[in-house]
């Protein structure tokens, strides 16, 4: 299957709620996302610093200014530097300290950084992310940023079958968004998307599903 036609199935899934799919290529290497590009897609995502810069760099000029970059990876202080800038958006946002060095990147480059807050409402403990309990004092914090944009929280959910817990979880995270009045919500990845627009996800991270 192309991407083409694989992209076509999922946009039948999604036409009553119409998100934005954002392709996860970090995977994939440049031949497959400008498959995706030419199939229609305009945001990609990647979770390796330095090496999806290095990869993003080496797309033609005019493919690469007409798409928007998406950073989801667990994001270290050490790799700010590179990410902040690059990136239209940064949704891997788990703690206070990666927030404040995401502020002070974005005040050296003269830039307001657009940033989703990461919730682990799983609370599985080996993934990152805030608990649902801790939003509202980081949300406080980022809120006298002058640099950083918060736009959305995000989420990964469990790998599991369970429909109620993913429809719990989901449901969840889009009244953690309507509370804060906030824009975006991303969650729901090539096993569950169909789950989280049914929930309100208004970004979709695909990635599984559109190459393979």
């Amino acid at each position: 299957m192309t991407v083409r036609e694989n992209l076509n199935k999922v946009l039948k899934d999604i036409e009553k709620y119409n998100p934005r799919i954002i392709a996860v290529t970090k995977y994939y290497g440049i031949d497959r996302m400008m498959e995706a590009f030419n199939a229609g897609l305009r945001d990609f995502a990647e979770s390796r610093a330095q090496e999806s810069i290095e990869k993003i760099n080496n797309i033609d000029d005019t493919t690469r200014g007409q798409s928007i970059y998406h950073f989801i990876g667990h994001l270290q202080t050490n790799k700010v530097k590179y990410v902040v800038g690059f990136f239209d958006y940064i949704h891997s946002v788990d703690s206070l300290k990666i927030a404040q060095c995401i502020n002070l990147e974005a005040n050296k480059k003269g830039i307001v950084q657009k940033i989703l807050i990461q919730v682990n409402n799983a609370y599985e403990p080996q993934k990152f992310g805030v608990c649902p309990e801790q939003i509202e004092n980081l949300i406080e914090e980022v809120s006298q940023m002058k640099n950083v944009e918060l736009v959305g929280l995000m989420n990964i959910a469990p790998l599991t079958d369970d429909i109620n817990e993913l429809q719990r979880l989901f449901s969840d995270m889009h009244k953690l968004k309507e509370h804060f009045n906030l824009q975006e919500l991303s969650m729901g990845m090539s096993h569950d998307y169909k789950i989280a627009v049914e929930n309100g996800a208004t970004m979709i991270r695909l990635g599984r599903i559109l190459f393979e």
